[in-house]
This record gives structure tokens, C-alpha cells and sequence, in this order.
């Protein structure tokens, strides 16, 4: 994936979303957490774009937190 073909609001989410991954533990980057970077992004649209939709983004967050809480943790050195 070439990084300097995405949005720089993209390139932020992702950086936000590996950040989460490694302060959770997590061996590999998911869905979940870029999804997770995407709702909480200041100023971003995905949130407002998927409450315009109809979905309940904070129960999709709850969710998300759900998904984010099963994943497999590294553990050791």
C-alpha cells in the first residue's frame, strides 16, 4: 500500500489505530481497531456520514470496544 496515495486524515487514523493495537496488546492491526481511529477521529466524517445513515454510532462504538476486548493479547517478553 502506498502511503502517500491516501488522504492525510487516512494516514492519521491508521497511525491511530496501530497506537491502539500496540497500547492494547495486540499482536496484529484489525478492523476493529482502524474502525475504532475512524469513530474517534476529531473532526472526521465517518461518524457523522454513519449517523446520517441511521446507524447508532455509540452503540457501534460499545461494540467496537466489545470486538477490541476479545482479541488475542501478547503476553510475555
Amino acid at each position: 500500500m502506498r502511503m502517500d496515495k491516501l488522504t492525510s486524515r487516512f494516514q492519521q487514523a491508521l497511525s491511530d489505530a496501530q497506537s491502539l493495537a500496540v497500547g492494547r496488546d495486540n499482536n496484529f492491526l484489525e478492523p476493529a481497531h482502524l474502525l475504532s481511529a475512524l469513530l474517534e477521529q476529531q473532526g472526521g466524517s465517518t461518524a457523522p456520514l454513519l449517523s446520517q445513515a441511521g446507524v447508532n454510532v455509540s452503540t457501534l462504538r460499545a461494540r467496537v470496544g466489545q470486538m477490541l476486548a476479545g482479541l488475542p493479547k501478547v503476553a510475555g517478553q
